[in-house]
């Protein structure tokens, strides 16, 4: 039995860039697939964002691992989706020594 509850599904989303027809490009994300996992919170800031002042909360992540280089294995500069919260990853590595499970830490950015 898991000691981890990964009660929340998450879309794994990728970068892609599309020519624009002008010489440049447009970014868009797609998804790659669904994860469950557990999303606990760790330390939140605030800083100015232009306009608006931003409030940045990171996240510890855990989802069940898959190998390196398969597409379910979420990479820094992929995102999770839950609904309209985007978590930007920062960085992933293993959570146990079996390597069943991954920690991703990730931030989420909030207009304050």
């Amino acid at each position: 039995m898991s000691e981890y509850h990964l009660n929340r599904k998450l879309v794994l989303e990728t970068p892609e860039r599309v020519a624009d027809g002008a010489g440049g490009f447009v970014e868009s994300w797609v998804a790659l697939g669904e994860l469950w996992a557990e999303v606990r919170p760790r330390t939140g800031r605030e800083k100015a964002g232009g306009t608006v002042a931003l409030a940045t909360v990171g996240y510890r992540i855990t989802l069940r691992a898959a190998p390196v280089g398969q597409s379910a294995r979420p990479r820094p500069e992929q995102r999770l989706r839950d609904g309209n919260r985007i978590f930007r990853i920062l960085a992933v590595t293993e959570r146990d020594p079996q390597s069943r499970y991954l920690i991703c830490y990730a931030d989420e950015e909030v207009a304050a």
